[in-house]
Order: C-alpha cells, then sequence, then structure tokens
C-alpha cells in the first residue's frame, strides 16, 4: 500500500513539474538570467511548494505517526556546515548550467530527449561516487 501511495505522490509531483513547465531548461535558465530575458515562472512554483509543504508540516506536527505507518524522521539540526555549502554550491552550479535539477530531470525523461537522459546519469553517477568519496576525504582530513 505505502508503495502505491509513493507511486501516486510521485506521480503528482511528475504532473505538476510538466503542468509548470519546469522541466523545460529555458524556464529554469530564464529565472537564473535577471539580466535578460528575466523569467519569474520559477518563483510562482516555489511560492506554491512552500505554501503547500507550510500546510503539510503543520499537519504532520498535530499527528502522532505517519499515516501508512512509521515514524516521522527527526529535524535535522539548523546549522550550516562545510557539506551543506559544498553541496549547495555544487547543486547550484549543476542546476544553473543545466537548466535541471533531480525531480524535474526525472520528469523530463517522460518526454524523452537526451539532455534529461546524460543529466539523471550524471546525477547517479555523482550519487554512487559522493559516499566514497565524502569518507575519503574524512579520512584524509582527519590524518
Amino acid at each position: 500500500m505505502r508503495l502505491l501511495w509513493s507511486f501516486i505522490a510521485g506521480g503528482i509531483f511528475g504532473a505538476g513539474l510538466l503542468i509548470s513547465g519546469m522541466t523545460d531548461t529555458r524556464k529554469v535558465i530564464g529565472w537564473l538570467d535577471i539580466f535578460g530575458s528575466w523569467d519569474p515562472t520559477l518563483a510562482f512554483v516555489m511560492a506554491g511548494a512552500v505554501v503547500v509543504m507550510g500546510i503539510a508540516w503543520q499537519i504532520a506536527a498535530r499527528r502522532g505517526q505517519p499515516v501508512l505507518g512509521g515514524a516521522f524522521p527527526e529535524a535535522p539540526a539548523p546549522r550550516v556546515g562545510r557539506n551543506l555549502v559544498i553541496g549547495s554550491t555544487l547543486f547550484g552550479m549543476g542546476w544553473g548550467l543545466a537548466g535541471l535539477c533531480p525531480g524535474p530531470a526525472i520528469a523530463s525523461l517522460s518526454w524523452g530527449g537526451t539532455g534529461g537522459l546524460v543529466f539523471v546519469a550524471a546525477m547517479a553517477l555523482g550519487m554512487f561516487a559522493a559516499p566514497p568519496l565524502k569518507s575519503r576525504l574524512e579520512q584524509q582530513q582527519a590524518t
């Protein structure tokens, strides 16, 4: 049952990305092009997401456990560290260069095109390479 609801939620998320145009790299790059032909569409998408998540967090705070069982994850510590800064910088660089981030990239696979496929392949490679690289860097830093 949980898998079914995950599939439905992912489908709704992907449909929202397609409808809002966030799988179109020109829209995302247009948002970042503040000195050129700036496109404010992404601001409205972000604002809508913030409102929906704000409501979801309020509902979750009143519940003892998730509807589908298990437990809510603990909130992360609100600290800004090296990993957050480096990760955010890399994420932003990739977003700005490609015009895609993980959600829209996966949604873009549904309509074809090699750009999304290359991005998802590079993202998967980075996801697999990051943990061993992080461990290696931490070991070198400890010595």
